[in-house]
């Protein structure tokens, strides 16, 4: 399978583990049980198979209206290579193009793991205490008032590392749920007081490395944010090898149910 589909694939099978799937012709709307609007989102339903234009109206209303139903905010996240032109059609239909990145992937073999500095540790998150602090440095990181996710005793799940500095937490990353050995490295994120020291780096290696691990990941991927970040995941090992899109719809239905 080409790597782009092949990572589609997983990405919605992964999603579908922990979703509601609403599936309308090439789309599959993923609905979360929480409504914080980045759980639940728009995948393609039939990665590395084509789509009919015709049927982007209807597949699409649908989707928008069981978003709607639940008062979730609509956006989509697609790889371009493994249906090309849908992103296009979705925009012909009323989504906005938000970003077209780069998608990075590193295989086992490709990895380059940071060598620690001095009083810098590594902990793979293990309890729900630790999830708790790796919540709480994602929180801060991001600037939001709660982040990160529940803690995943079963590494196939996902699960998330933690960056000690002088026994101070200062950076997480995590990694999502396995599917046909995929994963997608995320929520990297380090507290304001110690960027720029490469703790972000080190998390997103580590949260790699447990993933191939703990996990039995053979492929890894992630998006990066700027072109900072592209520069430390290609530091890692990490390489381009397909296009993430992502966009959002102004055209739903929520106004209709005010």
């Amino acid at each position: 399978m080409e790597i782009g589909a092949r990572i589609a694939a997983a990405q919605l099978t992964g999603a579908a583990r922990s979703k509601r799937q609403v599936i309308a012709g090439p789309l599959a709307g993923l609905l979360h049980d929480k409504d914080d609007w980045y759980l639940s989102g728009l995948l393609a339903a039939e990665p590395g198979q084509p789509f009919s234009p015709d049927d982007l109206p209807w597949a699409l209303d649908t989707i928008r209206q069981a978003f709607a139903a639940e008062g979730r905010w609509l956006s989509a996240e697609l790889v371009e290579e493994a249906n090309p032109g849908l992103a296009e059609a979705l925009a012909a239909n009323g989504m906005t193009l938000v970003s077209r990145l780069p998608l990075l992937v590193v295989e086992p073999a490709e990895l380059v793991v940071p060598e620690l500095p001095d009083g810098v540790t590594v902990r793979v998150v293990a309890s729900d205490e630790d999830q708790a602090v790796a919540n709480t440095v994602a929180a801060e990181a991001y600037e939001m008032d709660t982040a990160g996710s529940a803690f995943k005793p079963d590494p196939l799940e996902g699960g998330a590392v933690l960056v000690y500095a002088d026994d101070v937490p200062v950076a997480t990353a995590a990694w999502t749920a396995v599917a046909d050995e995929v994963t997608e490295v995320a929520g990297v994120g380090t507290v304001h007081s110690h960027r720029r020291r490469g703790f972000g780096g080190i998390a997103t290696a580590y949260a790699t490395l447990k993933a191939f691990e703990l996990g039995g990941v053979t492929l890894a991927w992630l998006t990066p944010g700027d072109d900072g970040a592209d520069r430390v995941y290609r530091r890692l090992g990490y390489g381009p090898r397909a296009t993430a899109v992502h966009l959002g719809d102004p055209g739903g239905h929520l106004a209709d149910l005010r």
